[in-house]
């Protein structure tokens, strides 16, 4: 087997990509243990820091696993897709279902926790998805996806928000395709306004009841039109 040497820059992702391609390719095969750190390092031309961070990045993308006292093992021979990855390639209601159970948990913790600083902007965010009414598809969109941005800072939890903000760029295509394909926006350019109208006043009233319920009954109405396609 020859690695051969590395140019300089950016040594770890070469570094990655070289170790992959050998595993990927089936010249390590599953089961097989890997040279020790100081041997790839040797062969591939950098220090032992930059081999133990690639090992860690091959080890996050599931095809290494170091045992302790034994060595770093390869465990599979194809890359675990990463997150967003496997979003985009899930089917739309998978998504949505799973939406549901985030956002509707983060209305209510939102009508809970929200502060003034919340209450503008959500507020700001409602005005702002009535103006785009008179906008194009995708700008509504942008304005709809930011009020539901809104209500889940407004709930406080950091990881909540980290989720959501995963989701948001499979969702704003999603909804756009949506909109586009059943004309949603024909008879009524402000389309869904009178729920997301409630959803606000009862973060803002600190009804968390309200909330959930409000929020569950759009993405169930919207999940609906998903699977009549």
């Amino acid at each position: 087997m020859s690695l051969g040497a590395l140019r300089p820059s950016p040594l770890v992702e070469q570094a990655t990509a070289h170790l992959r391609e050998q595993i990927t390719n089936g010249e390590w095969p599953v089961g097989t243990k890997l040279p020790g750190e100081t041997t790839l390092a040797q062969t591939l031309g950098v220090g032992r820091s930059t081999v133990r961070e690639a090992l860690r990045a091959l080890a996050g993308a599931g095809l290494v696993q170091a045992r302790q006292g034994s060595g770093v093992f390869v465990i599979a021979t194809t890359p675990e897709e990463d997150w967003s990855t496997r979003l985009r390639r899930s089917a739309i209601t998978d998504v949505y279902e799973v939406r549901m159970l985030l956002e509707v948990e983060a209305a209510q913790l939102a009508a809970e926790r929200r502060t003034e600083e919340n209450v503008t902007a959500l507020h700001a965010a409602l005005a702002g998805r009535r103006d785009a009414a008179g906008n194009g598809d995708t700008a509504f969109v942008e304005a709809d996806i930011a009020l539901h941005r809104a209500v889940v800072a407004a709930a406080h939890n950091p990881v909540l928000m980290a989720l959501f903000t995963e989701f948001m760029p499979v969702l704003q295509q999603r909804l756009l395709d949506l909109v586009k394909l059943l004309g949603l926006r024909s008879d009524d350019p402000n389309h869904g306004d009178t729920g997301h109208a409630a959803l606000v006043d009862a973060v803002v009233r600190g009804d968390a009841e309200a909330a959930g319920r409000a929020l569950r009954e759009e993405l169930r109405e919207t999940l609906a039109l998903l699977r009549s396609l």
